[in-house]
């Protein structure tokens, strides 16, 4: 996937080019750089879009590096709900808000519940599509810890769709990705449907 790893430092304009950048949108959309309210504004809007892609300079797998044996033989499913989600649309640079479910089977080792939330933060402060994220939060889980299975489910609204376009308000967007014995047992996916209080996302990404 494109921008499944972190973006090389050397690749990233400067700070003062990404200003200039921001006056010139600026003076496009018919306004005045120089005025008074807006003299501040490309240096917020940079320190913004710092926080907004942070998840460019990490590497959400090392998340994942430190896992626990010592779990007394436990093996049945470990489910993150109600994560909250901040990314960006990729196709017009405005908000998608809503939440992420993580479910998985350990295979004799498990990880801190904070590392998943992390590695959906981190794959989130990019700008996404929310297909692309729900398969990279999923695939990156899957990939590091081995387990039986993995489930992710994103259920988000989009401000590109909100606010301008279509304007239509309320509409939320359900993805999923199911890896393992969530994708070859019904039971399985049923059980992590329910934990999650979500019975229409059967459908796997």
């Amino acid at each position: 996937m494109p921008n499944d790893k972190p973006l090389k430092p050397t690749s990233s304009p400067g700070r003062s080019d990404a200003e200039d950048a921001v006056r010139t949108l600026i003076r496009w959309a018919g306004d005045d750089p120089t005025r008074e309210g807006l003299l501040d504004t490309p240096a917020r809007v940079v320190r913004a879009f710092e926080e907004f892609c942070a998840g460019y300079k990490v590497d959400p797998l090392e998340y994942l590096e430190r896992t626990f044996a010592e779990v007394d033989g436990y093996d049945e499913m470990v489910v993150l709900r109600d994560i909250r989600l901040e990314t960006h649309c990729e196709h017009h640079m405005v908000p998608i808000i809503g939440k992420v479910h993580i479910g998985y089977l350990p295979d004799r080792r498990v990880v801190g519940i904070s590392k998943l939330a992390r590695v959906a933060e981190a794959y989130s402060k990019r700008l996404q599509i929310q297909e692309t994220l729900t398969a990279q939060i999923a695939n990156c889980i899957d990939n590091v810890l081995r387990p039986k299975g993995v489930a992710v489910v994103i259920e988000a609204q989009h401000q590109c769709m909100t606010t301008r376009g279509v304007h239509k308000p309320g509409v939320v967007m359900t993805t999923s990705r199911m890896l393992g014995a969530f994708r070859k047992s019904s039971d399985t996916r049923r059980e992590f449907l329910s934990f999650i209080g979500n019975a229409s996302a059967g459908s796997s990404v």
